[in-house]
């Protein structure tokens, strides 16, 4: 299917009957007040509860890694990835907050944003917020058409790995080929917090710190602990000092200053946050990107919690052609 208008105003109109197509320049053109909303969004939240910014964190890892940043993740109902075993325990706030959001966006722009986008946009917010670095963020990205496949969801990394050549392997699948991918990701643990069923492994260790974890859920088996024992809620390089302190607190974290190679990765990090930012901002440009089957094909929901109706046709953004006020050329 072919069209274009002079019009611009008609040619958004007409941009949104077929539901889904995307492109950085359309959605820069629909939605001025897109990042706007976002931010002020995020940061009102997290004045509330800080506890969403880690929230926001995972859902978008375990949205990009299985297969692709599509927000697949966000479908609800039997058979999705929320209801697959990874994701269990994804923050329902967090999820929630995105819809919100995309609730707000839409009000005041129409359908010309996806969930996809919008994730993303909310998960950098909540890092800046936490006191991490700005990075680019691609947006024009389509809402998946369905849940991604429970074996590729079954391959996100756990807290009882402990090794890091798997980790690398699992992440090199994904694009993140580098050894400091893998450790700058694991980084996001900095805002993070888990129950005590996510390290009984590294509780039972032996060590000093595994002791206390121990203790601190005998005496409460509900505690959720902090993931930097250095600097709780602050997004910084404080997860890496206390790694060089034997005190990471899933097997996972420890395996990274057990192994040379991202040994050397982790003191440098602990050393200078400024590494960490840039590396961060590094792999989370390569995330994004994390490959997608099939390429940007998909739609724009109404609701991120569902797909549109059956008749809404799926669109592929790389075949489209923005040229400002001289309308909008698309195929599908």
């Amino acid at each position: 299917m072919s069209s274009s208008n002079s019009n611009a105003g008609a040619g958004v109109l007409a941009f949104l009957t077929v539901a889904a197509l995307l492109s950085p320049a359309v959605v820069s053109q629909t939605c001025k007040q897109l990042e706007s909303i976002v931010t002020s969004s995020v940061e009102t939240s997290l004045r509330q509860e800080i506890a969403l910014a880690a929230g926001l964190l995972r859902i978008y890892f375990h949205d990009c890694f299985p297969n692709g940043c599509d927000a697949s993740v966000y479908l609800k109902g039997s058979g999705t990835e929320q209801a697959m075993g990874p994701n269990l325990t994804l923050q329902p706030r967090a999820l929630q907050l995105v819809e919100d959001i995309r609730a707000k966006v839409h009000a005041a722009c129409g359908a010309t944003v996806s969930c996809a986008d919008i994730s993303a946009l909310a998960t950098r917010a909540a890092v800046v917020f936490s006191g991490g670095p700005t990075y680019d963020v691609p947006t024009g990205v389509l809402d998946g058409l369905a849940p991604a496949p429970e074996p590729l969801v079954s391959v996100l990394p756990g807290p009882t790995t402990s090794s890091v050549s798997a980790l690398k392997k699992i992440f090199s699948k994904k694009g993140l080929r580098d050894l400091a991918d893998l450790v700058a990701l694991s980084g996001a643990h900095t805002i993070g917090r888990a129950g005590c069923g996510f390290f009984r492994d590294r509780a039972a260790a032996g060590d000093a710190f595994g002791d206390r974890l121990a203790a601190n859920c005998s005496r409460n088996p509900k505690l959720l602990q902090n993931l930097d024992v250095v600097t709780q809620d602050l997004f910084d390089n404080g997860y890496y000092k206390a790694l060089v302190d034997d005190q990471g607190v899933f097997t996972s974290d420890m395996a990274l200053f057990r192994d040379a190679g991202a040994a050397k990765i982790v003191r440098q990090f602990a050393d200078s946050k400024d590494d960490f930012f840039e590396q961060f901002a590094t792999s989370m440009a390569k995330l994004a990107a994390a490959p997608r089957p099939g390429g940007n094909v998909g739609e724009i929901r109404c609701s991120c919690f569902s797909r549109n109706p059956t008749n809404t046709k799926a669109i592929q953004t790389d075949v489209v052609d923005v040229a400002g006020d001289e309308g909008f050329t698309a195929s599908a």
